[in-house]
């Protein structure tokens, strides 16, 4: 059964809205982790148009799994995190006019300035994971960086209409999986996974964990954080 990494970034998003005190992404954390999270996820924009500085210090004190920091390849959000050291750093993609990630990083176009960033990283004892498209040549350069994970973005899997869009979809993911998983890779999935996709992808042969965000906070406000994690868990765990 793959773990689960719960993303909170929206509980920020409600709090921003009045720029006020509540809802509290750490009490949500500790919410989540009573629900069964085995991870916690954050991610620090450069705009912090919902997380804050002071969210991840506060949660790298509170959290008691694992703190997962999303972060783009910037020398401002770098600076954060080695200071925070998080338990894992997920290097993303970020452009300011975006609503969400869009996609995953290109590591083939920009290798060195990532290798950078996670060289920095791992020397502060930081997990590093990539971001990327379910492409095998992108799973390739990111073995070749030395990282010891990547997540595989699943938003085009989550976004299909019909059921050959999702079967070719999921065919895309299953292959990128399997394939890191033979190059020694650790393989996180994520992006737009929800109650009634997630447990095709969640049954893919050697995947670790699956970080969802959005339809969990969702689902939490019509029944209550803790328990919308625990019906995740238990779809995972079937």
């Amino acid at each position: 059964m793959p773990l689960l990494g719960v993303n909170i970034d929206h509980v920020a998003t409600v709090r921003q809205a009045r720029r006020g005190a509540e809802p509290d992404p750490v009490h949500a954390a500790v919410l989540a982790e009573l629900g069964g999270a085995d991870s916690i996820t954050v991610h620090l924009r450069e705009d912090r148009r919902h997380i804050q500085d002071r969210d991840v210090r506060v949660l790298r004190q509170m959290v008691r799994t694992r703190l997962n920091l999303e972060m783009a390849v910037s020398d401002e959000i770098t600076r954060v995190a080695l200071e925070v050291i998080p338990d894992q750093a997920t290097l993303v993609p970020e452009r300011r006019e975006e609503v969400t990630t869009e996609g995953g990083l290109d590591v083939i176009t920009h290798a060195q300035r990532i290798r950078q960033c996670a060289d920095q990283l791992q020397g502060a004892g930081i997990v590093v994971s990539l971001f990327i498209d379910p492409n095998v040549a992108q799973v390739e350069r990111s073995a070749e960086l030395g990282v010891p994970a990547v997540e595989l973005h699943t938003g085009s899997y989550a976004d299909a209409r019909t059921a050959a869009d999702m079967d070719r979809e999921y065919d895309r993911i299953r292959e990128a999986a399997l394939f890191a998983v033979s190059r020694g890779l650790t393989v996180n999935l994520g992006h737009g996974l929800n109650y009634q996709n997630v447990r095709r992808v969640a049954s893919i042969h050697g995947v670790h964990e699956l970080n969802i965000g959005h339809s969990i906070v969702s689902h939490a406000v019509m029944v209550g954080l803790e328990r919308a994690v625990r019906e995740m868990k238990q779809l995972l765990s079937h």
